[in-house]
């Protein structure tokens, strides 16, 4: 599946309002994986942006082979290529000044590995939802797919990656929920 195309302009998105109510109201918490949970909720909680659909990426190798294995890659170096579900965040934003804010800081995140994490579109997203954008975790080469097939050690840099990109994520979101007055 191609989810990434390059950044679009945000345009003016008059249901916007409508879609975030009806994609918040609709989300149910269990469908998305417990370790970003708590950074869904807070991008939900601001209001000038919901989430489309989000993943944790997902490690799969021999003896741990479930399509949602949250479990960290083992500290011995595996022989098998790794199956890699990526990590991403898809979101739509409302065409406002604090929703351009949050678009910058998050096209910054990308400066931190930028061989490894990118910001742009999904097209699907778009024609479905004005001003949807994607933050992903995937090596640079296989940025228009949704899964790769990594060695070891390319897929310890991914989920130390990963790791760090979902903290700064939550920090960012903290840091427009403070200047947004809420809790």
């Amino acid at each position: 599946m191609n989810t990434y195309t390059p950044e679009k302009p945000l345009v003016d998105n008059p249901s916007f309002q409508n879609m975030r109510s009806e994609a918040v109201q609709s989300l149910d918490p269990v469908t998305i994986d417990r370790p970003i949970r708590e950074l869904i909720r807070h991008f939900n909680a601001l209001p000038y942006v919901f989430t489309l659909q989000s993943c944790y990426g997902h490690f799969l190798y021999p003896g741990h082979e479930i399509p949602d294995n949250l479990d960290p890659l083992p500290p011995v170096r595996i022989p098998a290529r790794i199956k890699y579900r990526i990590a991403y965040l898809a979101f739509c934003v409302q065409n406002s000044l604090a929703g351009s804010a949050l678009l910058g800081d998050a096209r910054e995140i990308v400066q931190w590995d930028p061989q490894n994490i990118q910001f742009g579109c999904a097209e699907w997203f778009w024609r479905r939802h004005l001003n949807s954008y994607v933050l992903q975790v995937e090596p640079e080469r296989f940025k228009q797919r949704d899964r790769a097939r990594l060695d070891f050690d390319e897929a310890v840099r991914i989920e130390a990656t990963r790791n760090v990109f979902f903290r700064k994520m939550d920090e960012l979101l903290k840091n427009h929920l403070r200047s947004a007055g809420e809790p």
